[in-house]
């Protein structure tokens, strides 16, 4: 039986640069953020949202870029394992890309994000109390240290929006990180813009579609949607693939 890291202390995770550790203070993060988005209204309330996924997206694309790629290698149902977390991974873009269509103050909106919450908190748990005890058990301190540093590293410069469409797994999402990080923090950077400054609220948010634009037709790349299990494809995807399989009418 594996103990979960919800009941270790940092030292027993391998310490504060441990991904472990690291693993676990964005889990806290995330709780608190999902309070006060749930407390907030109007343009406080998209601001928090725009921060919750600089958090979980980031995340979870460092996870499926550095750990889960080493987890299928060296921990026993490894493959079982992470395809589970992916798929919840996939569930979270296909919501969240819903979400983004929805007034914030509307009922839709608080129906949807409790949706996304329960699929959050399932996700911290299946890692937390299985996938990475499992991983704990078979590493070093050092190498603990080691993955957290790498973690770290591709978090810092990873996609910050949903991208439903892009693969869970390598070449694709690798190949998709470059192109989408850039349009991804432009758009958050426009977004906090037409929120703070109603003088330039308008060219931020056109300026914002426009990104949002450039954003959907480059993950539509055929490379870029390349890697994962079946079970990940988004029905987007399907249909793009469906589309480019059919020969054109003249």
């Amino acid at each position: 039986m594996y103990k979960s890291l919800a009941d270790q202390t940092e030292e027993q995770l391998g310490g504060w640069f441990s991904v472990l550790s690291r693993q676990k203070r964005d889990h806290v993060e995330l709780d608190r953020l999902i309070h006060a988005i749930e407390n907030a209204r109007g343009r406080e309330r998209e601001e928090q949202l725009t921060v919750l996924c600089r958090l979980v997206f980031p995340h979870a694309f460092a996870e499926e870029s550095v750990l889960w790629p080493y987890l299928r290698r060296h921990v026993p149902d490894g493959e079982e394992l992470t395809l589970h977390i992916e798929q919840e991974h996939q569930e979270i873009n296909d919501l969240f890309t819903e979400l983004e269509k929805l007034d914030p103050d509307s009922a839709e909106h608080r129906e949807l994000f409790t949706r996304i919450v329960a699929v959050l908190r399932e996700d911290v748990r299946d890692e937390e109390d299985e996938l990475l005890p499992r991983f704990q058990n078979r590493s070093s301190r050092t190498e603990l240290v080691r993955m957290g540093a790498a973690w770290e590293a591709v978090r810092r410069t990873a996609p910050t929006r949903p991208h439903p469409v892009v693969a869970r797994r390598p070449p694709g999402n690798v190949l998709a990180a470059a192109p989408l990080t850039v349009l991804d923090r432009a758009r958050d950077r426009l977004d906090r813009l037409a929120r703070a400054d109603r003088r330039f609220s308008a060219a931020a948010r056109s300026g914002g579609h426009l990104l949002a634009r450039a954003a959907g037709r480059i993950e539509h790349i055929t490379p870029l949607t390349k890697g994962e299990d079946p079970s990940t494809h988004s029905a987007e995807t399907s249909r793009e693939e469906h589309r480019s399989s059919v020969p054109q009418q003249h």
